[in-house]
């Protein structure tokens, strides 16, 4: 019994010790990520088609890998709340009715992105969760290569609010504030896809695009 005691009394010193036990509240991490944003769209539901598309037309957007920027702020030792800046580039392809047609080039896209996040203390490794609103915000997109004989002039993609999960980790570096963070979000996402031959919306289509979201790179809080 007095052993149960002991340990107790030094679990309880432990957390209370505060050169122990570390304070984040009031900290701003920033982090440089190299971002992985792999697609995983699928049309849905074909709105309006004048051009007679094959029934089994599906697309799917390239993957790419851009840099990312991320700020976090702490509430409290375990609660932040993180936002990130980046914008990403994607070509849209046919993959069945009309396999490897471009249907979108250059569709330029910023997931702006606000997660509340818990993170966990297991020594110098933190894991952390989230989840939180994203606004996908399309700041360019052109008709791709095979539309273009079709008499497509233009091509837009729906701005959408949608929902991300989060995880990760971050590993210090010492006591130097450096740290390695990982990070992987997954977006649940639609968007509505819009053909026109100048004035007349010729095909729309319902995109499902949930894409993964994979991001590694240091970090730095002060």
């Amino acid at each position: 019994m007095k052993r149960v005691l002991t340990i107790a009394s030094l679990a309880c010193a432990f957390l209370s010790d505060p050169a122990m036990a570390q304070d984040r509240a009031g900290d701003v991490q920033a982090k440089l990520l190299g971002t992985a944003v792999l697609t995983d769209g699928k049309i849905e539901q074909f709105n309006v088609d004048l051009v007679g598309l094959p029934a089994d037309t599906q697309t799917e957007a390239n993957d790419n890998v851009v840099p990312t920027v991320a700020i976090e702020y702490f509430l409290s030792d375990n609660i932040s709340i993180e936002t990130i800046a980046g914008i990403t580039q994607h070509d849209v392809d046919a993959i069945s009715g009309l396999p490897g047609a471009e249907l979108v080039s250059d569709a330029q896209l910023i997931p702006a992105t606000v997660t509340a996040k818990y993170h966990f203390d297991v020594g110098g490794v933190k894991p952390y969760v989230g989840a939180g609103p994203s606004y996908f915000l399309w700041v360019s997109d052109k008709p791709g290569a095979a539309t273009i004989p079709l008499g497509v002039t233009d091509t837009d993609l729906s701005d959408e609010l949608g929902f991300a999960l989060q995880a990760g980790f971050d590993v210090d570096i010492g006591d130097s504030g450096f740290a390695v963070s990982v990070d992987a979000k997954r977006y649940f996402m639609d968007t509505t896809a819009r053909w026109f031959a100048g004035d007349t919306l010729v095909i729309e289509t319902e995109h499902k695009l949930d894409p993964w979201v994979l991001s590694a790179g240091v970090a730095y809080r002060f």
